[in-house]
């Protein structure tokens, strides 16, 4: 799939539910990541972090580069630009923007919106990056068509009283991408397949 083919698919009416619908819909405290597109000679990736082992939450575990919104921020997109920024320092004006999926509400509590962006000027990755160690323990990049290959996921299905959810996992290299980052990225692979 090449980036054309992408965007045409992307910018078709978002049709496609997440297998269990909402299972959280009490879950509304707003947050964004970036799910960046990186030009490379070998087609786009998308670029991943594994988080700092040392974190409260979610410690070692591979997300998007985001966060929960702040009261200065202008608008959910300027929240993923500025966590993008922040946690590996991705500038924003070097970001075009794509779109956004719908919001993925987690079992934690919040409604997190993937806002999708394209990188300009293409960047090497880990090399040309700023990252803070405080939050960020790895960034790395994985193929985008990997990521939209149905064969690479694997689900397994939660059952927490009457909740019944499925829980995403994604293998590529070294790296185990699961949780709401691979439930995003699924939801992303069928909205683009269904419009392939």
């Amino acid at each position: 799939m090449d980036e054309r083919d992408f965007l045409a698919a992307f910018n078709q009416p978002w049709l496609v539910e997440r297998d269990a619908g909402e299972p959280f819909p009490q879950s509304k405290r707003p947050a964004a990541v970036l799910i960046c597109l990186n030009p490379t000679d070998d087609g786009l990736k998308v670029i991943f972090t594994r988080r700092a082992t040392h974190l409260k939450h979610h410690a070692g575990q591979i997300s998007f580069p985001g966060g929960k919104a702040e009261n200065d921020d202008m608008g959910i997109v300027h929240t993923a630009y500025r966590e993008a920024q922040e946690e590996i320092g991705i500038a924003p004006e070097h970001l075009s923007l794509i779109g956004q999926l719908p919001p993925y509400r987690t079992i934690s509590g919040f409604a997190v919106t993937p806002i999708v962006a394209k990188h300009k000027l293409g960047v090497n990755v880990p090399d040309d990056l700023i990252i803070d160690k405080n939050e960020v323990g790895e960034v790395f990049e994985v193929p985008l068509a990997y990521l939209m290959n149905k064969k690479n996921y694997f689900v397994h299905h939660i059952h927490r009283g009457e909740l019944h959810f499925p829980v995403y996992y994604v293998y590529h290299e070294n790296h185990v991408i699961w949780g709401a980052t691979a439930g995003m990225m699924a939801h992303l692979r069928d909205h683009i397949l269904f419009h392939t």
